[in-house]
């Protein structure tokens, strides 16, 4: 075993799934190598929301103590009304869920978990981050990889027993993969956008939101048009906004320029105080929104994809973080239980995982379905809402939020 944990796990992409990776390969006695193509490390996007199933590992790698001075305890998801402003169901998250699940549900800036992350990271001697580093090539050398990393200009060669991709929607250790009847493939625009905001609580914005939203939770707003989330953040000091539309492709990266009337036009007819809210909260950002389905996720030889450059999805579940997470600890957990068969604990992983983010895709594609209903389904669907108990509500997510890594036996 101790030979075996002296191999060295490379990691491209410091983004939330690969520092989680570098420190879950840690914790298992495996020296890493992070390389992040990024000079200087961002936090792309705004808010993000976490949910049990993804603060449990958070806590078991010691990042959730760090996190929690900024991030929020929300008291429910709320659902209302786009047009009336009516609230049409609750789902009891705070105290309540923490105790059903276990461990909190968050909500945070970006910023505030990459940091929380980071600063894991930095106590941990066993994990080397470079950055400005992009991997540019790709051999397999059983046993083990070799990569290619180019930083300034030069190129050199870096051996592990594993590389894992974790370079997000756009990956480069997947474009590299990919081709013919390789099973990996490129992203796919999903036709949607993400437009988001996030305004200082005290601002006329903020003030906006406090007029209709609920209180210390995450309220969404529906209609047939478009959906808005907004939650608090920063340790309260500012609400994140997303809004999600139809709209044409924009350019490729995490942002573009798209025409704000497509999300002015996707808001008609609904309430005069939410058009106000996303007047004062502008300009706003858009985000092209871009999936990732394939055959596979892993090769034999020691290469798997995590999160989003394995399975990028839309953010109607909320879960695109918390599936990176979940890839990330399972992986390494895997790969520290099986060390004499590299082949065995990623075809295990996958055999694994797959189900689980299928199942996460298809609540998503519900979740779009039901928040984007009209006529006579959005009425069926504010009746169904309108007589199911918050304990069913919450019970419906069990499944999810309560998910907990089965410990694998060798038969």
């Amino acid at each position: 075993m101790a030979e075996t944990r002296s191999q060295q796990i490379v990691i491209a992409g410091a983004g939330i799934a690969g520092l989680t990776a570098a420190l879950a390969f840690a914790e298992r006695g495996f020296p890493v190598k992070l390389f992040e193509q990024a000079k200087q490390l961002e936090a792309a996007g705004a808010g993000l929301q976490l949910s049990p199933n993804a603060t449990r590992i958070l806590r078991q790698l010691g990042v959730l103590d760090r996190l929690l001075a900024d991030a929020i305890r929300p008291e429910a998801v709320v659902l209302k009304d786009a047009r009336s402003l009516r609230e049409l169901a609750r789902v009891p998250l705070g105290q309540a869920g923490e105790k059903r699940w276990r461990a909190p549900y968050l909500v945070a800036h970006r910023a505030d978990l990459q940091a929380a992350l980071m600063a894991a990271v930095a106590d941990r001697p066993d994990i080397e981050l470079v950055t400005g580093a992009r991997v540019t090539g790709i051999a397999a050398d059983a046993p083990g990889i070799s990569v290619t990393v180019e930083t300034d200009g030069k190129a050199a060669q870096v051996a592990g027993s594993l590389l894992v991709g974790a370079d997000g929607v756009w990956s480069t250790v997947r474009a590299q993969l990919a081709g013919g009847e390789s099973g990996f493939a490129k992203s796919r625009f999903s036709g949607r956008l993400a437009w988001r905001a996030t305004v200082a609580t005290e601002s006329p914005a903020g003030q906006a939101f406090a007029e209709i939203g609920a209180a210390g939770c995450v309220t969404t707003f529906l209609h047939p048009g478009f959906h808005l989330v907004a939650y608090p953040v920063s340790k309260g000091s500012a609400v994140n906004l997303a809004a999600f539309t139809k709209g044409e492709q924009i350019a490729e990266g995490w942002s573009g320029h798209a025409d704000p009337a497509i999300l002015s036009s996707a808001m008609r007819g609904t309430a005069a105080k939410l058009a106000r809210l996303v007047a004062l909260a502008g300009p706003w950002t858009a985000f092209p929104m871009h999936t990732v389905r394939q055959r596979r996720w892993a090769v034999p030889q020691g290469i798997a994809l995590i999160g989003d450059a394995a399975h990028a999805m839309t953010p109607f579940a909320a879960q695109g973080a918390a599936m990176g997470i979940e890839d990330a600890a399972m992986l390494a957990n895997l790969v520290a239980d099986f060390p004499d068969d590299p082949k065995q604990s990623l075809t295990i992983w996958e055999n694994l995982r797959r189900p689980r983010v299928e199942k996460v895709l298809k609540r998503g594609t519900l979740n779009r379905l039901a928040w984007h209903a009209r006529g006579p389904v959005a009425i069926a669907r504010n009746l169904v809402l309108a007589t199911r108990p918050a304990e069913k509500l919450a019970a419906d997510l069990d499944w999810l939020y309560g998910w907990e890594e089965r410990k694998v036996v060798r038969r």
